[in-house]
C-alpha cells in the first residue's frame, strides 16, 4: 500500500478552475493506477476520474467529462486533477485512491463493485463552489 496526501481545494467561484494534487509516497507509486473520487454531503461517494499507472488511459465520469482532467508524474509521484469551469454540484471533498494491485489499467476505479476497501486513500481536500 502507498500513503496519498491530497491537496489543492479551496473556495472558487462557478466557472473558476482549479488543481488538486495527489501526492503519494514510496518508490512504488508509480506502479498503481490512481483514482479520484469526491463525496458531497448527504451523498454517496463517486467516481470522478482515473488513470492507469503510466499515464495512457484516462477515465472519467459523465458528470465531469470536457471539464476535467487526470494526469500524472511519475517521476514525482504526483497526480492532479484540473478542474475547469467548475460547477456549484462540483462542491464535495474529494479523495485519490491508489490501487491495490500494480500494473493496472484504472478502469476498476468506475465500476460500482470493485474492491474500494483494498485500495489505498487520502484524506480528502475539500473544494467549495459558489454560484
Amino acid at each position: 500500500q502507498v500513503q496519498l496526501i491530497e491537496s489543492g481545494g479551496g473556495l472558487v467561484q462557478a466557472g473558476d478552475s482549479l488543481r488538486l494534487s495527489c501526492a503519494g509516497s514510496g518508490r512504488t507509486f508509480y506502479s498503481f493506477a490512481v483514482g479520484w473520487f469526491r463525496q458531497a454531503p448527504g451523498k454517496d461517494r463517486e467516481f470522478v476520474a482515473a488513470i492507469n499507472w503510466i499515464g495512457g488511459l484516462t477515465y472519467y465520469s459523465d458528470s465531469v467529462k470536457g471539464r476535467f482532467t487526470i494526469s500524472r508524474d511519475n517521476a514525482k509521484n504526483m497526480v492532479y486533477l484540473e478542474m475547469n469551469s467548475v460547477r456549484a454540484e462540483d462542491t464535495a471533498v474529494y479523495y485519490c485512491a491508489a490501487d491495490s494491485a500494480t500494473l493496472g489499467d484504472g478502469s476498476k476505479f468506475s465500476d460500482t463493485g470493485s474492491e474500494s476497501d483494498l485500495w489505498s486513500w487520502g484524506q480528502g481536500t475539500q473544494v467549495t463552489v459558489t454560484s
